[in-house]
């Protein structure tokens, strides 16, 4: 007989655990969270390599009802997001509930739960089902000649090999997304010749990045109050950046030139070379593809074993790369921060059976994909995708997560009170959100700005943006608590 229990949750990251929590909050105590890796903390634990860190202040980065009074910097190390997931999910009881090494390969529902399939054979049930699969969870590999031939290293970033040595070696990056601008850097301190393929360059702005005094560390930790203070001002600047930048193009275009102009001032004062800065320079507009800080990416490209290749790659043999124009370049290590496949195996990162047989990866891709408020899809009863269209909101993921669990509240809290057990989003509420969506996004730089060449994994494969949701937090927050609980139907 397949196991029981209230809520199955597909991933033990950030999302995850937030999910979990809430359901906890909410009274639910007989967990599944499943994880395909070895252990919690989703990107954080599959994420490795030299040089990683989170791209916005420490601060607004952490669930805003447990603080973490000891980031060491400004903008926290990896490994220190890794820590603090590893604390949240010790102080709220949730390691009992995880299972690692646990690939899940679908889930169909049955009439009344959810039959979720587990590789091996296995099968558990659940009334409700969560996935938390990350946005940034599938690997994307060049699809690119002869890549498969290469006798030498190959890394991905997310798969990065602690145990290799990239000390004096020919070293090639395929690459120049956030990820790169974190790596490149480091690799260049160490490689015996870098050689960086770059597509599509990327927007960067000075990065005020500093070590957090112990002092202040500790006045955090006494006085809450202090680091809330400290969160409040770093999300109104990521706030405003969002807003000014993306979301409201059409009312502040003056402002997103103003960040473009920010962001060429610094590449001019780092790279003095026309031609190289020129080939640094993005022809897209700010906000279509998402942007990074950085003091040092830049500076690595005017060291003299660092070149930048901005010619296609035709072919990868044996030994080397062979550009269009012909030019081949000798490499003992090939280095992929070719980021991750969102459009094509992401959304769902599983495979999803609703109601009657219908097949979400393929609902989405034959319509628009869409999800009702970033949470539910119609058709499928007692699912919550965490991971959907028009649901990342705000630059920090938490933002997300803490409207995400919001939703949660209002929603089971209404269907207990009628006596429930099933909910399901309509079809009218879901078709007049993605209206109201595609409505907004008309006046984001999505639409009006120069977005053509961005090669940004903001855009699915229809050309339409619909990742972010094109609204402020503050009015994301707000629709999470007071949604209509009518857009629901009960049973």
């Amino acid at each position: 007989m397949d196991a029981q229990y209230d809520a199955v949750i597909v991933g033990a990251g950030f999302g995850g655990m937030g999910a979990a929590i809430q359901l906890r909050r909410l009274g639910y105590r007989d967990l599944l969270i499943l994880d395909r890796e070895d252990d919690l903390g989703g990107t954080w634990h599959v994420n490795r390599y030299p040089g990683l860190a989170v791209d916005i202040p420490s601060s607004t980065y952490s669930y805003s009802f447990e603080p973490n009074p000891y980031w060491s910097r400004l903008f926290a190390p990896g490994a220190e997001l890794k820590k603090y997931a590893e604390h949240v999910a010790d102080k709220y009881g949730l390691r009992a509930s995880m299972r690692f090494g646990a690939v899940v390969t679908g889930a169909t529902w049955d009439g009344s739960s959810w039959r979720v399939s587990i590789e091996g054979g296995e099968t558990v049930t659940a009334k409700y089902l969560l996935t938390a699969t990350g946005f940034l969870s599938q690997p994307k590999m060049p699809d690119i000649e002869g890549i498969d031939r290469f006798a030498g290293k190959v890394i991905h970033t997310t798969k990065w090999d602690d145990s290799y040595d990239l000390a004096g070696k020919r070293a090639a990056v395929i690459g120049t997304g956030a990820t790169a601008v974190q790596l490149i850097p480091e690799i260049a301190k160490v490689a015996g010749e870098l050689t960086v393929y770059q597509r599509t360059p990327i927007w960067v702005s000075p990065k005020p990045d500093y070590a957090v005094p112990k002092p202040l560390q500790q006045a955090f930790a006494k006085l809450p109050l202090v680091q809330r203070a400290v969160r409040l001002a770093g999300s109104s600047v990521l706030e405003l950046m969002m807003i000014s930048g993306v979301v409201q193009y059409r009312q502040f275009r003056g402002a997103n030139r103003i960040a473009e102009r920010w962001c060429r001032a610094h590449l001019y004062r780092q790279v003095r070379d026309p031609v190289l800065r020129r080939k640094l320079t993005p022809d897209y507009s700010f906000g279509c593809k998402r942007p990074t800080f950085s003091n040092d990416y830049f500076p690595a490209f005017t060291r003299p074993h660092v070149h930048l290749e901005t010619t296609s790659i035709e072919r990868i043999d044996e030994t080397g790369i062979v550009t269009a124009d012909g030019k081949r370049t000798e490499i003992d290590t090939l280095v992929l921060a070719t980021g991750f496949n969102l459009w094509d195996v992401n959304f769902p990162a599983i495979e999803i059976i609703g109601r009657d047989g219908k097949n979400l990866g393929k609902w989405w891709r034959d319509n628009r994909f869409q999800a009702y408020e970033g949470v539910t899809v119609p058709g499928f009863p007692n699912l919550v995708s965490l991971n959907s269209p028009y649901s990342y909101s705000g630059l920090s993921y938490f933002t997300t997560i803490e409207c995400q669990m919001k939703h949660l509240d209002r929603l089971f809290k209404g269907m207990r009170a009628r006596g429930s057990d099933v909910f399901e989003v309509t079809q009218r509420a879901n078709d007049e959100f993605l209206d109201r969506m595609k409505h907004k996004v008309g006046h984001s730089v999505f639409a009006l700005g120069q977005c053509a060449t961005a090669n940004s994994y903001y855009f699915n494969q229809h050309g339409e943006a619909t990742l972010l949701r094109p609204t402020s937090t503050i009015s994301a927050h707000r629709e999470a608590a007071r949604f209509p609980l009518e857009d629901y139907s009960f049973a």
